[in-house]
């Protein structure tokens, strides 16, 4: 029986075999990822999750030095999913390697470090520091971030700006890079081209949808930000039709996200060719989604007579 310290005690843990995966050199007990921006830094999930079942845990987004985000209301609740404007805030990565990656280097479970800056430099300066950082498994580029230098463009909607940003990374650093894609854009897969060229290890997609909401008594935004980014199931069809463009266009993994609440919404990531997935919006929702999602991968390895989940990885029939 296990002990009222575990905060899982209720969740039946089936057979994991068969659930491994190797993402661009991230070696991981099953394709459950935690998307960073919505699981904290790790520890604040650990008395309602087992941290350790986790295939990776992604951190929140860190800069180089600490960045206070966009100002109030910074959430909205819509049909169907949520409007987020947090602006990345985040603690910096020095005060993270000091408070936080500690408890993160007590578990078995692979640490990425999602990072952003508003010029190229900024990342490669990130990578740098990151290089030499005990117990970090892999770092994951958020390209979706405003260019400074060419008038707030993000870098992901631009072909040579995202291949900038993922060549100075790599040029940084010998850890493998995934690159989280952003979807405002008119044609993903040749962002997704640029990046793998750039020396992405793998891609994570999609990223939040430009989006609003408007008080209609005040006549005014909900967002502090005005506008603010969507996520939940209101975006998994699109994110589902853009992980199959990528995954029919890259060699390098594919990694899924938008709208995962449960394992049958991460299979149809898997078989529309995501090596991966990553729960984001879900954890809200329900702290536990990460476990249950496990579960029912396993369970329907069991029930399906399949050895191991890379099998049904791209086998969408057309």
């Amino acid at each position: 029986m296990m002990s009222e310290s575990t905060p899982h005690s209720e969740l039946r843990i089936p057979n994991s075999t068969g659930l491994s995966v190797d993402i661009g050199g991230i070696h991981m007990k099953n394709p459950v990822m935690t998307a960073s921006g919505t699981f904290g830094y790790g520890e604040e999930f650990a008395s309602l999750v087992d941290l350790n079942r986790l295939g990776s845990i992604i951190v929140k987004g860190l800069s180089l030095g600490p960045s206070a985000g966009n100002p109030p209301p910074r959430t909205v609740e819509t049909s169907g999913g949520m409007l987020n404007a947090i602006g990345l805030e985040n603690i910096g990565l020095e005060a993270f390697v000091q408070d936080k990656l500690p408890f993160l280097q007590t578990l078995n479970t692979p640490v990425i470090l999602n990072i952003y800056g508003h010029e190229t430099a900024a990342y490669g300066g990130l990578a740098e520091r990151i290089q030499d950082i005990e117990g970090i498994a892999a770092i994951e580029v958020n390209i979706s971030c405003p260019n400074v230098k060419a008038g707030g463009i993000a870098f992901g909607t631009d072909p040579k700006a995202a291949f900038a940003v993922v060549r100075a990374v790599r040029e940084k650093t010998s850890l493998p890079l995934i690159v989280k894609l952003s979807p405002n854009v008119t044609d993903i897969k040749t962002i997704a081209r640029s990046v793998e060229e750039a020396g992405g290890n793998a891609v994570s997609l999609i990223n939040t949808i430009t989006g609003m909401a408007v008080d209609i008594y005040k006549r005014k935004p909900k967002l502090g930000n005005i506008t603010g980014g969507l996520s939940g199931p209101a975006i998994k069809p699109i994110a589902l039709r853009m992980v199959w463009e990528v995954a029919q266009t890259v060699r390098v993994p594919v990694i899924g996200i938008g709208g995962i609440a449960n394992a049958n919404d991460a299979l149809e990531f898997m078989i529309v060719g995501a090596s991966a997935v990553q729960v984001g919006t879900a954890n809200f929702v329900n702290p536990r989604a990460t476990m249950e999602i496990i579960n029912g991968l396993s369970s329907y390895l069991e029930e399906n007579d399949i050895d191991q989940i890379g099998q049904i990885v791209g086998t969408l029939q057309t």
